[in-house]
């Protein structure tokens, strides 16, 4: 995957022809992305508990980790997109995208909602976070 820029290992499955013909024996070609089936979105963001050492920590494979036992395959990605201490509560707030795609379907609205609402509800009950 690292070798060829392959962002995501279902695509080794996949009948598409569009990506097995981006492949020639003996040559190493980096991968072109294309959209099947175009992916969708959604944010979580929250407050983090405060604790006697600081602010609870929470890295972008826990957050992933609930996602995909709630998605599963459909979750594409978790990244970090911002955190943010605010000036006069010294509260530190963090916020992650959440890219739902699947490979032989298009996914609907509330489909990716209820998944997403799960998602958002076991993370404020495993981490005591306050979602915004």
């Amino acid at each position: 995957m690292l070798l060829f820029g392959i962002p995501d290992i279902r695509l080794f499955w996949t009948l598409d022809e569009r990506f097995k013909s981006q492949f020639k024996e003996k040559t190493i070609s980096t991968f072109k992305p294309y959209s099947k089936y175009p992916g969708t979105t959604r944010d979580i963001s929250f407050w983090l508990p405060e604790s006697k050492e600081g602010f609870t920590e929470l890295h972008e494979n826990d957050l992933m980790e609930i996602v995909r036992e709630t998605a599963g395959d459909l979750a594409e990605s978790v990244k970090l997109i911002d955190e943010f201490t605010h000036p006069n509560t010294n509260k530190k707030s963090q916020c992650y995208r959440v890219n739902y795609q699947s490979m032989d379907r298009s996914l609907t609205n509330d489909e990716v909602n209820r998944l997403h609402d799960t998602s958002r509800n076991i993370l404020a009950e495993t981490y005591g976070v306050q979602l915004r």
